[in-house]
């Protein structure tokens, strides 16, 4: 081995191992500094701009006198502002008024979404559609109507209608499994049976139920009580009613209220939107 000890790199650190292994000191590139000091540079120049260190009882809010929170309410206003002349035109027109008019309406549509998500969506799914156990929006059954008037009597004031249990006393195993069988195929009115047990007083002559009740419709085969087997729900509704206090099997089924929790101007909104689902009249 070669005994030089010079090194032709330039200086070292002094330190020496193994009599031959040494740390040279040679700096790093300008251009590397340069980057290492401008980046704290710019980090403290940062936590003074902006809100950043904690302090005892609240935090250093920044030079600038940002925040999110503040800029967020600054955006809010933007919109605010050019949401306030349909607002205003909303709260002093009727819906009927509304859907007539043609960008108010739009405007309901769009805005309104977020309220349906927001208060409907969890019973009547996020397009109308109806979770299980709840009734659709955008199809043509609707048991009190769907009229804007009657849209808006139902979000208003809720709705919870009564039929009575027919098994037991009223109807027969072998009648409530004739007359099921009936409404499932869509000929309840061929059937003695309705006319004789007194079904026609709530569903009407021809099957299709009252408004004025919120007696369901048994000729279109659109099912409130939707279920695989449909024609054992059918039979299980016959049986045990619905909203029957004399029964603890009966269904339920209620609309909340939604005065006093929505406003007129929210309610109007989500009037017209329901309307517009598809299922309005």
């Amino acid at each position: 081995m070669s005994d030089e000890k010079t090194n032709p790199h330039g200086q070292t650190t002094g330190h020496v191992w193994d009599d031959t292994l040494a740390e040279l000191t040679n700096p790093p590139p300008k251009w590397w500094m340069l980057g290492l000091h401008t980046s704290w540079i710019l980090v403290v120049l940062y936590t003074l701009y902006y809100p950043s260190w904690p302090l005892v009882n609240s935090y250093f809010k920044g030079l600038a006198g940002w925040s999110s929170i503040k800029e967020y309410k600054e955006d809010l206003q933007e919109v605010e502002a050019i949401r306030a002349p349909y607002e205003e035109k909303i709260a002093k027109l009727d819906a009927k008024a509304i859907l007539a008019d043609p960008e108010l309406k739009e405007y309901v549509n769009r805005s309104a979404k977020v309220l349906f998500g927001d208060n409907c969506a969890a019973c009547h799914g996020s397009g109308g559609q109806g979770n299980p156990g709840f009734p659709s929006l955008v199809d043509d059954d609707w048991l009190y109507g769907s009229t804007i008037e009657a849209i808006m009597q139902s979000i208003t004031n809720g709705r919870k209608g009564m039929m009575p249990k027919m098994g037991g006393q009223q109807l027969t195993p072998e009648e409530i499994d004739s007359l099921a069988k009936s409404i499932y195929e869509g000929k309840v009115i061929e059937n003695p049976l309705y006319m004789s047990k007194g079904c026609v007083g709530c569903h009407g002559p021809d099957g299709k139920g009252m408004q004025a009740l919120g007696s369901a419709n048994l000729t279109d085969k659109i099912w409130r009580f939707r279920a695989e087997d449909q024609l054992a729900s059918i039979k299980y509704t016959i049986t045990h009613g619905v909203n029957d206090p004399t029964d603890p099997k009966t269904r339920k089924a209620e609309m909340p209220a939604w005065k006093g929790r929505l406003s007129e101007t929210q309610i109007k909104k989500l009037a017209v939107y329901v309307h517009e689902l598809g299922g309005g009249q």
